[in-house]
C-alpha cells in the first residue's frame, strides 16, 4: 500500500508525452490557414466585390444626436442644440453603442459629446455614423427591439 510519504511533493511540471498537440490537428491547423490566405488571395487578385457589404439607398430620414454615458447603464441623448432628448438610466443597446462611439473617439482624441448621425436608409437599413472617426454601427443587424430604441430617437 502506497503511504503519503512515497507521493511526490510537487506536481510534474512536464507531461511524458512529447506530442501535447497531437501532429494530425497541427497539420488541419495549417491547411485551414493555407486555404484562408488563398482564398483570400485570389479574392484580391481577381478584384472580387465585397460580400456582406450593404447595398447603397437613398436617405429617407436623418438626425444629428448627442450620446452621453454616465455609467456602465445611463445615457443621455441630446439634440444638437445641447437640449435634452431623453434621458435613460437603463439605456440597454443605446447604452452600448454609445460606449462604441466613445471608445473609438477616445482612440481619435475627441471629444464624445461631438453630434453623430442616425440615418434611416430607404431600403431599412438604420445606421449611427460617426464622421469624423469613420465609426457606424448597423442598427438593424442588432435586432428588432434594439433597432426600435433607435426608431424612437429619431422619430422624436
Amino acid at each position: 500500500m502506497t503511504q503519503l510519504s512515497d507521493l511526490p511533493r510537487t506536481p510534474k511540471l512536464r507531461s511524458d508525452n512529447p506530442e501535447m498537440i497531437p501532429k494530425r490537428l497541427l497539420q488541419g491547423m495549417l491547411v485551414l490557414v493555407l486555404a484562408t490566405v488563398a482564398l483570400v488571395g485570389f479574392a484580391v487578385l481577381t478584384g472580387r466585390d465585397h460580400v456582406g457589404v450593404p447595398k447603397p439607398s437613398a436617405v429617407v430620414r436623418e438626425r444629428q444626436i448627442i450620446l452621453e454615458g454616465h455609467s456602465a447603464q445611463a445615457v443621455t441623448v441630446y439634440n444638437v442644440d445641447k437640449s435634452v432628448m431623453i434621458d435613460l438610466p437603463h439605456g440597454g443597446f443605446v447604452t452600448v453603442i454609445q460606449s462604441g462611439l466613445e471608445t473609438t473617439r477616445r482612440k481619435f482624441g475627441l471629444d464624445p459629446l461631438l453630434p453623430v448621425r442616425l440615418v434611416k436608409y430607404q431600403n431599412g437599413r438604420l445606421t449611427i455614423e460617426d464622421d469624423l472617426t469613420g465609426w457606424s454601427a448597423e442598427l438593424y443587424a442588432f435586432g428588432s427591439d434594439n433597432k426600435a430604441a433607435f426608431e424612437r430617437l429619431l422619430a422624436q
